[in-house]
């Protein structure tokens, strides 16, 4: 299936980049834009990110499945391409704006044009005002950011150092009056260094899909996807204990010991439940998932 480049002159420009400081002059767009009533969520964050980091990105995205709502990022490494993949997965609209032209050849990360493949193939969409055979600079990512602020109602910062290019989508956001909102983080680590600075000066603290659900309001589609995978009156006794331990997320020894099971029989359930979508696991951390 092709999908091929469109030009959008600025009367076509969506409203809210219009809007902005310096809008493009031209767009270029491959697969299908934002329907206008679509709240869109901009996810952006360190290319170095921790196990944390992934889990936060899985647990607030897989929250929002069934909702009326869109997920823009960068097609960079790292969390970008996190938020893309957790979209895909949840069957929510994902939009990348990668720092480079659109065409195959010169797509940026050359890693990613499977990632970008697919969210084209899921009704999704690829957009950037350079040429279409323009390869990515450096400053052609700061560039790409201001419309990754500007078309989004809000930014979320999942991990962030000081020095992360990040932060300059995050000011963008505030200078373009949007929402902007952090994830805290480890204190020790520098990847949190980033969110809590917004935080402090600002910043809308978010820990759980409900909160950008609230902050939104944001609406269920109609026979969408539900948000958990299950009611926990379902549950088993065993699975309850399980999902009661993981109010953080631990690792598979730690969490075998408290289950207080014999570790065989905790293994089984373990896995039953995984496959089940009741819990997730990175690295041998498991997290709960209702």
């Amino acid at each position: 299936m092709s999908f091929p480049t469109t030009e959008l002159r600025a009367a076509e420009f969506p409203q809210r980049l219009v809007e902005i400081p310096q809008p493009p002059k031209v767009l270029n767009y491959r697969g299908i834009l934002p329907p206008a009533d679509l709240p869109l969520i901009t996810i952006i964050g360190a290319r170095q990110y921790t196990t944390y980091g992934k889990q936060v990105v899985d647990h607030l995205v897989d929250g929002l499945a069934g909702y009326q709502v869109g997920i823009i990022s960068g097609l960079a490494l790292g969390i970008d391409s996190l938020a893309h993949e957790a979209a895909l997965r949840n069957h929510l609209y994902t939009l990348s704006i990668p720092g480079s032209g659109l065409e195959d050849d010169v797509l940026y990360p050359a890693r990613h044009k499977q990632l970008a493949k697919r969210i084209l193939e899921a009704d999704g969409g690829l957009l950037s005002e350079f040429a279409s055979t323009f390869r990515a600079t450096k400053w052609s990512f700061i560039q790409r950011n201001r419309l990754m602020a500007g078309l989004s109602h809000a930014t979320l910062v999942i991990e962030a150092t000081e020095q992360s290019g990040t932060l300059a989508t995050a000011r963008m956001c505030v200078d373009y009056n949007r929402e902007l909102c952090v994830v805290p983080g480890n204190i020790f680590s520098n990847n949190s260094a980033g969110p809590h600075l917004f935080m402090k000066l600002g910043a809308t603290p978010i820990t759980t899909a409900d909160d950008l659900v609230d902050l939104f309001g944001l609406e269920r589609v109609a026979g969408g996807r539900q948000a958990k995978p299950a009611d926990r009156q379902d549950l088993s006794p065993a699975q309850l204990g399980i999902l009661n331990l993981l109010t953080t997320p631990l690792d598979t020894d730690a969490l075998i010991r408290a289950s207080k099971l014999p570790p065989q029989e905790a293994n089984a359930l373990l896995m039953q439940m995984e496959f089940q979508g009741l819990i997730a696991s990175e690295n041998g951390v498991y997290r709960a998932i209702v």
